[in-house]
């Protein structure tokens, strides 16, 4: 007992969990948190995400590193109130419509976030670089009765409307105040400025899908996630247990974090941990449009943060890159990198590039799971490097080997498939009862991720089973770039795989069959597909013509057959 006393003293719950457990052994055929779990008040979302605002109304909330253009927090919460009565009264959108958003990162973009589920409307999300094929196919999918967008996408979204043979309101936001918009088209700060009366909004309730980010699953085309109220109030709290937070609250910790977002607030990271969590702590978050290296540079210069949320790829590029400034990181205190497992050797570059003591902290999420299901506590952060972290608290994981029909929970230092079960799961997906089938088993989340974890229930990224590739912290679905391959003339069949690349993590490789007698010009589909789709898709790890892809006996192409082929070919040259 003496033991349990002198680990109870050095860190009461999270040594004396895993010190029982070692002793007594587990009590499920799960492995829990040795986190304590936290309450999630049942408040209304959006009213919980502003609730503090009046504690730092003065405060700048978000700020364009470009422009310059900036919003208080009352400036939010007043402009969010005129949105959601606009859109009822002169876009006679109803309850539990959806509405699209194809922006940029903007100090604009959370007055949308919150503004659209007070007048009862969900939101999708759409990557700003996306083609008009993307668009129409996630504005038909999302049945979207709106889109906000700026002036240097209108072009693409009529293109997208005349694939779809359907038009929709485009609201239009401004970045400059002598900019104009197209003819027939909304001013979206005529929106937001106007103080509209006698207009009544249902804000949307947490059992109701609030975000509809689309994501690729464990395999197949991009589907709408469908992510709640409840899922969102899961996230904050989580978030804010004492052991995972990793911010601070700019009046109850005295000092406001100011945190420079580079990842898109159109995904998940961005969205709903970077833009709605730390939002409503009080940070400063400055939007950063599109990513250049002087534009980050003088960011950093210019407001040295507190606080950076990034990915692999970021960190890379901030230890490495020889204009970065050890001066630009001299108020940092924390780093926390998600997306993809982060390697100690990068770790220990990007702490001598700071050159003062930092919290590095890494984390495993999924668009499906709304924020994380781990990260690295604060009591044992850099004890495990290029770990994704602990499990979080109200969250439960099985680590099962894929083709078990029993789900049996697999021991430390064993590969599996991570399953998970917590109040941050999705709903499901969007009008797709089959993927959910093939998701769900038994009430668990197929993560499709290869993992193992040590004695202190540390877990560490293997592999993938799904084969999604990532790219830059980006998803891209092997099946929509394969559907697009199979358009080019002269294509019979494609298949296509991710390779590793040294800054973006992975990049596209396509095996390409011809069709008989014809012969594909490799330079001309390269740029076919180029034209098709965003430019994190593009097929940069080049296109091999081959005579014939590799499939199982049921005629599934065999992805994992094309990446060993792919290793024969590095070990030819």
């Amino acid at each position: 007992m003496s033991l349990l006393k002198r680990a109870v003293t050095k860190n009461s719950q999270f040594l004396f969990t895993v010190l029982y457990r070692r002793l007594y052994g587990a009590q499920h055929d799960y492995l829990t948190s040795s986190l304590p779990d936290v309450d999630i008040p049942s408040t209304n979302f959006i009213e919980y995400a502003l609730k503090d605002f009046h504690l730092f109304p003065n405060h700048i909330a978000t700020e364009c590193a470009i422009t310059g253009r900036k919003y208080t927090f009352d400036d939010l919460r007043k402009k969010a109130v005129n949105l959601s009565k606009s859109l009822k009264k002169y876009l006679k959108l109803e309850q539990q419509d959806t509405v699209a958003v194809l922006l940029p990162n903007l100090p604009e973009y959370p007055i949308c976030m919150y503004g659209l589920p007070m007048a009862g409307i969900q939101i999708t999300t759409i990557n700003p670089m996306y083609t008009a094929e993307e668009i129409q196919r996630q504005l038909t999918d999302s049945n979207a009765k709106a889109i906000v967008t700026l002036n240097e996408n209108y072009t693409t979204v009529i293109k997208a409307f005349e694939l779809m043979q359907k038009k929709i309101p485009i609201i239009i936001i401004k970045t400059i105040v002598a900019e104009s918009i197209p003819s027939g088209s909304v001013d979206f700060h005529e929106l937001v400025n106007h103080k509209v009366e006698g207009v009544d909004t249902k804000p949307l309730e947490n059992s109701d899908t609030f975000f509809l980010p689309y994501s690729s699953g464990t395999t197949g085309l991009p589907k709408g996630v469908m992510l709640t109220g409840n899922n969102i109030m899961a996230c904050f709290s989580l978030m804010n247990a004492p052991e995972v937070k990793f911010f601070r609250h700019a009046i109850l910790d005295g000092e406001q974090e100011i945190l420079p977002i580079v990842l898109p607030m159109y995904h998940i990271y961005g969205f709903s941990i970077a833009t709605l969590v730390l939002l409503q702590s009080g940070a400063k978050i400055i939007t950063i449009p599109k990513f250049t290296p002087d534009i980050f540079l003088n960011c950093l210069k210019k407001h040295f943060p507190t606080l950076l949320m990034l990915v692999p790829p970021l960190i890379i590029f901030l230890h490495s890159h020889e204009a970065v400034k050890r001066e630009y990181f001299k108020n940092l205190r924390s780093v926390v990198c998600g997306a993809a497992p982060l390697s100690k050797m990068d770790e220990d570059k990007l702490r001598e590039r700071v050159g003062h003591r930092f919290k590095m902290l890494q984390g495993f999420g999924m668009t499906e799971t709304t924020s994380i299901v781990l990260a690295t506590p604060d009591s044992k952060e850099g004890k495990f490097p290029g770990s994704m972290g602990h499990l979080l608290p109200n969250t439960i994981l099985k680590l099962v080997k894929p083709d078990d029909p029993e789900l049996k929970q697999l021991g430390p230092n064993t590969v599996g498939e991570m399953l998970v079960k917590g109040p941050q799961i999705m709903k499901g997906y969007f009008n797709r009862p089959e993927d959910d089938k093939n998701s769900f088993v038994d009430g668990w989340f197929r993560t499709g991720d290869l993992a193992t974890y040590n004695e202190d229930q540390f877990f560490y990224i293997v592999d993938r089973i799904k084969e999604l590739i990532k790219v830059k912290g980006y998803q891209v679905a092997p099946a929509e770039l394969e559907e697009v391959i199979r358009t080019f003339p002269g294509v019979l069949e494609a298949g296509v795989i991710g390779i590793p690349h040294r800054y973006y993590g992975e990049i596209p490789r396509a095996y390409v069959v011809p069709k008989i007698g014809c012969k594909i010009d490799k330079v001309k589909l390269e740029a076919y597909v180029k034209e098709k789709v965003a430019p994190h898709k593009k097929l940069l790890g080049g296109i091999a013509i081959v005579e014939n892809l590799p499939k199982s006996a049921a005629g599934k192409l065999l992805r994992r057959q094309l990446k060993l082929q792919y290793q024969d070919e590095l070990a030819k040259k």
